[in-house]
């Protein structure tokens, strides 16, 4: 599964009508004296980055100031970098400048995938059941582990499950229906108490 991260881009200068974009990496520093950028990858392949010819930047999730920029030069870097050459950005300073800033691609510019292959957007907001039909809640976001990515589930009562990714445990993925089933085996779904979001320690009624 390839982890480029989807979210909904509102309109912005430099985009042509609101669309869907997923997050590519991050850029983490300059490279050289004119003006390349290093960006980690999101996932472990490079190609969607490689072989962009337009890419869009973004401070956030929420950013509704994202631009898109032409990429003149692209190629590898340090391991599971990119170095990318982008049209405006000349010299070091305007690259080291551009550090931490989200690289964002339109969803339908993305590399096609095999059949048994999906990409993180494709996959958030879907809803989680088991294979005896238990509503286990929806994705809300994935996390990037090394071995498997692993959906972050929660309920609509703010429980949380987090289930690998591995083919044993997610049984089906329908894409189509936005739906995946999971293993149900003992052990792996755990409840527990709904998501908590007072001050269990007090420190905010603290003195000083």
């Amino acid at each position: 599964m390839s982890s480029a991260r989807g979210r909904k881009v509102p309109d912005s200068p430099g985009s042509a009508e609101r669309a869907d974009f997923v997050e590519l990496g991050c850029i983490v520093g300059a490279h050289g004296l004119r003006g390349e950028v290093r960006v980690r990858c999101f996932g472990d392949d490079p190609e969607n980055l490689l072989d962009a010819e337009t890419i869009w930047l973004g401070e956030g999730r929420e950013d509704a100031r994202a631009k898109s920029v032409a990429v003149r030069s692209a190629g590898p870097g340090r391991p599971n970098e990119v170095r990318l050459g982008l049209v405006g950005i000349s010299d070091r300073d305007a690259a080291q400048a551009l550090r931490g800033t989200l690289v964002l691609a339109r969803a339908e510019a993305l590399a096609p995938l095999a059949a048994n292959e999906f990409y993180w957007h494709e996959l958030v907001g879907c809803d989680v059941v088991t294979e005896t039909g238990v509503s286990v809640g929806s994705v809300a976001e994935i996390w990037e582990t090394g071995a498997h990515d692993v959906l972050v589930v929660r309920d609509t009562e703010g429980r949380q499950n987090l289930v690998p990714t591995a083919r044993e445990l997610t049984r089906e993925i329908d894409r189509e229906g936005r739906r995946i089933v999971v293993a149900d085996l003992p052990g792996l779904l755990d409840l527990g108490d709904a998501a908590d979001t007072s001050d269990p320690d007090g420190l905010a009624n603290a003195d000083g």
